[in-house]
């Protein structure tokens, strides 16, 4: 008796969290590249996560990153809600509190990350959202 075809990869937490931290990764090199220097990567507190705190001359830079294997339910950074800009503000105080830094200016970034199953991921950069 043969065995059936292999289904399609599913799309478990697992799967979710690991193609994330690629974008993650991947987000930081890229930044990296243009210049920005990382300061923290998924730094936490009890009122959520920031994926990439980052420095941009004298710029604090908190940046959020989305990562999709496709744009079937819109851009990665479509994703990102008022209320998300909102909390990532909210976030971005608290980091520069615990930290005892004095920044000249923060400024809320998105990245958004298409990794196709195929061929090379892209990046979408949205400077200064909130």
């Amino acid at each position: 008796m043969t065995s059936p075809p292999s289904s399609p990869p599913s799309s478990t937490g697992a799967d979710r969290q690991a193609l994330g931290a690629y974008g993650e990764r991947y987000a930081a090199r890229r930044l990296t590249q243009r210049g920005l220097v990382v300061l923290d990567r998924n730094w936490r507190c009890d009122a959520g996560e920031i994926d990439l705190v980052l420095r941009d001359g004298p710029v604090l830079v908190v940046c959020e990153v989305k990562t999709r294997r496709s744009t079937a339910f819109g851009s990665p950074v479509e994703a990102v809600s008022e209320e998300k800009a909102a909390r990532l503000r909210l976030l971005a105080e608290r980091w520069v509190e615990e930290h005892g830094l004095r920044p000249a200016e923060i400024r809320i970034d998105l990245v958004g990350v298409l990794m196709p199953w195929q061929g090379t991921p892209s990046l979408e950069h949205v400077v200064g959202v909130g």
